[in-house]
């Protein structure tokens, strides 16, 4: 009994010292489940057959007791989407980073032998998954606006046969309602700093993905309204699944 009551508060401790996050989802590919696990506002993980992606990693206690990283996605330098103390405290030594020009400039040198540059446009294949770099920036384009176009990367992931498309911080711009044949897509939406609910969903509707998730929809006001923008797109288009999960688990 003492041993059962030790093994119980071991296992107390240990997940009492693991991240508490909202539940996760699978996709099926060609290569197996893909593991969707939403983290906070911009940030979440992507597993699949033992590799695993952090995107956007902000938040430090978020992570703890999870896998690390093998591949970091950064899209911009904002505090939300790039944390030098997130990067050390999840990273190892093995661990690439994708990121645009201006992250690189501000990481530091021990971090160059495992960096790849991409700038938008640009593609790569990295643990055997393919990344390539689209624009993400603010309408109307101008050189004051807080995403300006080419500075940061939205990206589209080739995993398992799937297209997975991460908005970064972007508008509705050409670049994304273009887009073909994304399977899964994360859509920002919060104002002032990306575009509303109902820009939303009209890029949505555009580029048609089969899979989409509102995340990163925290603005200036507090949450923008999801439940809009799935009544939005599914009004616009029946066959895309809509799928509302809680970004923000600690509000």
């Amino acid at each position: 009994m003492k041993f059962l009551f030790l093994t119980m508060l071991s296992a107390s401790l240990w997940f009492s010292g693991m991240a508490q996050l909202s539940p996760s989802d699978v996709i099926e590919t060609k290569d197996g489940p893909l593991t969707v696990q939403p983290v906070m506002h911009a940030t979440l993980i992507l597993t699949i057959n033992g590799v695993t992606i952090y995107a956007d990693p902000s938040g430090a206690d978020h992570f703890k007791g999870l896998k690390p990283p093998d591949l970091i996605l950064i899209t911009d330098i904002h505090g939300d989407h790039f944390d030098l103390k997130t990067l050390d405290a999840v990273k190892q030594a093995t661990t690439w980073l994708v990121v645009p020009q201006v992250v690189a400039d501000k990481l530091p040198e021990a971090d160059k032998a495992h960096l790849i540059i991409l700038k938008n446009g640009d593609q790569k294949v990295v643990s055997g998954i393919s990344i390539s770099a689209i624009p993400m920036y603010n309408l109307p384009e101008s050189p004051t606006a807080m995403h300006t176009k080419g500075r940061g990367n939205g990206y589209v992931l080739g995993i398992g046969g799937k297209n997975i498309y991460l908005s970064g911080d972007t508008q509705g711009i050409p670049e994304m309602r273009s887009l073909k044949n994304i399977d899964v897509a994360f859509i920002c939406m919060n104002l002032p700093y990306t575009m509303d609910v109902k820009e939303a969903a009209d890029a949505v509707l555009a580029f048609k993905p089969k899979i989409v998730y509102p995340y990163h929809y925290r603005g200036q006001n507090g949450l923008s309204d999801v439940n809009e923008f799935k009544k939005l797109v599914e009004a616009g288009d029946k066959h895309i699944e809509v799928r509302l999960r809680n970004w923000y688990p600690a509000s």
